[in-house]
């Protein structure tokens, strides 16, 4: 039965207009890469057949040997690439080719916009791979079937990468995808066997599915029969994880973690574990060097590939692997789930929970061997997953103490930014008396450094750990205690300084709250709902006044973290903490009966809000009458 060809133009998203642009224009660097991502593409469709294919097995339509294959034309300048997998519908190639429907694709631009503009070798990291083909080819075709489907529905999908690509129904007898890449004169030399071949084998070689092309055959000497060439498979076909360890090179290795990360950096660490006993299944997890650019996006969870007796079953780490190691990559392949086995069952399943547990303690293992013995590569490692990880300590109750002990802290200690200071650093330095781990949570960190909050501590030589990334409130309303010692915040409450208080400190700071009575009460009633209390202070020694809060309240970064979130935040109002000894508190008594004390009243108040990162409501109406004292 013959198609009747209805040709229809549609224009690119916006997004992909300017994507393949940047692609023709910018990029040529490492061209050859066009190679492995869609040789990658290929792998995933016909993954995702055997998948369907095990409730429905007329998806193979009598064709059960899913392969990838590489074909040349020297004289018509074109290279194709076909599989036998899953194919697509006509809404299926619009949505995968005709749209970016991912947040990666602004990031590319964005990282294409700087000095990496050439690099084309951060495609195949941020999902966009298949249009790394425009890189060397100045038209490409696209021909496929949906498995299944009548021989009749199939598609083809053309565009020179200029802003429009048309589509149109085809006859296709074979399922799978058919894309052909029709070279610029300038690229012409991957028409060439013994180009794609050793592209193959840099790149795909690790790939479960063969990768076959006709081999290439001598010409024929004159009266002799030509040779009819035959298919050889090109890569080794088997699954890496499979092989034994004793087998597998450090480099073929890395050249797969690159397959099943799209990541052209190398890895940073991996480990290849194969389990037997009451569980039979084998693990090879990879820890990039680089952060993937949706590592901020917890929805998306590919970093674990589930395979059941070498069957590709999902792309989906959620049951695999918990939230703050979302960046570990890798294979999991069990011999004991059931090869339909579906996201609900994975749910219940207790096989999957003890292989995630016992992952979990994998990874973990491995951190803590590189924090001990390769101090310069957990650095780097910090540097990049460190505020990722700390969400452990929130999520992962049975391996809190495990994730705390591998946290990094900048500290009053070595002054700098660099987290570099463990709790068990801290806890060998803490002096003679104290018994607490001391913290502080700011904005930034020169907020947390320059906190008046400090002043006393830093005159008894106490080191306090200067917090300033965003999950650090969170991350310390669970770390209560490390090692028997509390984690006490240096904002919150009455500052107890253990055994390090001194007796006539001690007294000193009751004669002040004897002294001051009368102030504190004053003040207390013309700020009313502005504070909650009004105190003398025992942890100031040079700034006039600070904000605190009760040991029960909401901090002030922890309400603007909700508020952000569109999360309503129950009213909590600050302690204000005059210090005894500075003039501008001093004065204060003799101005009781005056209109200046309600002025200093507000002024002190304002500066401890800005001081502690806090807003002014009326900060027009401070400024003035900081002006009006300044003039008295």
């Amino acid at each position: 039965m013959s198609v009747e060809a209805k040709k229809e133009t549609m224009e690119f998203q916006a997004e992909v207009q300017q994507l393949l642009k940047l692609m023709i224009h910018s990029m040529y660097s490492n061209k050859e890469i066009f190679v492995r991502e869609l040789v990658s593409n290929a792998s995933d469709a016909c993954d995702k057949l055997r998948f369907e294919a095990l409730a429905k097995d007329e998806l193979y339509e009598g064709d059960g040997d899913l392969k990838i294959r590489v074909a040349f034309d020297a004289e018509a300048n074109t290279v194709t690439i076909s599989d036998n997998g899953i194919g697509m519908d006509r809404d299926e190639l619009i949505s995968n080719i005709g749209t970016i429907a991912n947040s990666g694709t602004k990031k590319f631009m964005e990282a294409l916009s700087t000095e990496q503009v050439k690099d084309a070798e951060m495609i195949g990291q941020f999902g966009v791979g298949f249009y790394s083909s425009f890189i060397v080819a100045d038209r490409i075709t696209v021909e496929t079937r949906r498995a299944g489907a009548a021989k009749e529905d199939g598609h083809r999908w053309e565009s020179d990468g200029e802003g429009s690509y048309s589509i149109e129904n085809i006859e296709k007898e074979t399922r799978g995808t058919d894309i052909i890449l029709h070279l610029r004169d300038e690229d012409k030399e991957f028409a060439d066997g013994f180009r794609l071949r050793s592209i193959i084998r840099k790149y795909s070689d690790h790939i479960s599915l063969p990768i076959v092309m006709l081999k290439d055959v001598a010409p024929a000497a004159e009266g002799e029969e030509k040779e009819i060439p035959t298919d050889e498979t090109v890569n080794s076909a088997s699954a890496l994880w499979a092989r034994p360890k004793s087998e597998i090179t450090e480099e073929e290795y890395k050249e797969f973690y690159k397959h099943i990360s799209h990541d052209f950096e190398e890895p940073l660490k991996w480990m290849h574990n194969r389990v037997e006993g009451s569980q039979d299944y084998t693990s090879l997890l990879y820890i990039p060097k680089k952060a993937p650019f949706d590592l901020w996006d917890r929805e998306q969870r590919k970093g674990i590939k589930l395979y059941v007796k070498r069957v590709f079953i999902m792309d989906d780490s959620e049951h695999l692997m918990p939230n703050y190691l979302r960046f570990v990559r890798g294979v999991i392949d069990s011999d004991d789930l059931p090869l339909n086995v579906s996201r609900e069952i994975l749910q219940q399943n207790k096989v999957i929970d003890q292989i995630r547990g016992a992952s979990i303690k994998k990874v973990l293992g491995m951190l803590e061997k590189m924090a001990k013995n390769e101090a310069e590569e957990f650095k780097g490692f910090w540097e990049t997953f460190g505020q990722v990880l700390k969400e452990g300590v929130i999520e992962d109750f049975n391996n809190k103490d495990k994730v705390a002990a591998l946290l990094r802290f900048s500290s009053t200690e070595t002054g700098t930014e660099e987290q570099n200071v463990t709790l068990a650093d801290y806890i060998d330095r803490m002096k003679d008396g104290q018994d607490k781990i001391y913290y502080i949570v700011a904005e930034n960190h020169a907020a947390a450094k320059n906190s008046p909050h400090l002043e006393l501590l830093k005159s008894k030589g106490l080191e306090v750990l200067l917090l300033s990334d965003r999950v650090d409130e969170w991350l310390v309303s669970h770390l209560t205690e490390f090692d028997g010692k509390p984690m006490v915040s240096v904002t919150r409450g009455d500052l107890d300084l253990g055994d390090t208080d001194t007796k006539e400190e001690k007294e000193a700071h009751e004669k002040a709250q004897g002294d001051f009575k009368d102030v504190v009460e004053k003040m207390k009633e013309i700020l009313g709902a502005e504070v909650k209390d009004v105190r003398m202070s025992s942890r100031l020694t040079d700034s006039p006044s600070c904000l605190i809060v009760d040991d029960q309240d909401m901090t002030a970064q922890m309400q603007q973290i909700l508020q952000a979130a569109g999360q309503s935040v129950p009213v909590s109002q600050p302690i204000l903490e005059l210090n005894p000894d500075h003039a501008l508190v001093s004065q204060l008594k003799d101005k009781l009966e005056t209109e200046e004390f309600a002025e200093w009243s507000h002024v002190l108040f304002g500066q401890a809000a800005l001081t502690g990162g806090a807003a002014i409501d009326d900060m027009a109406e401070f400024v003035k009458t900081v002006n009006k004292l300044l003039v008295k």
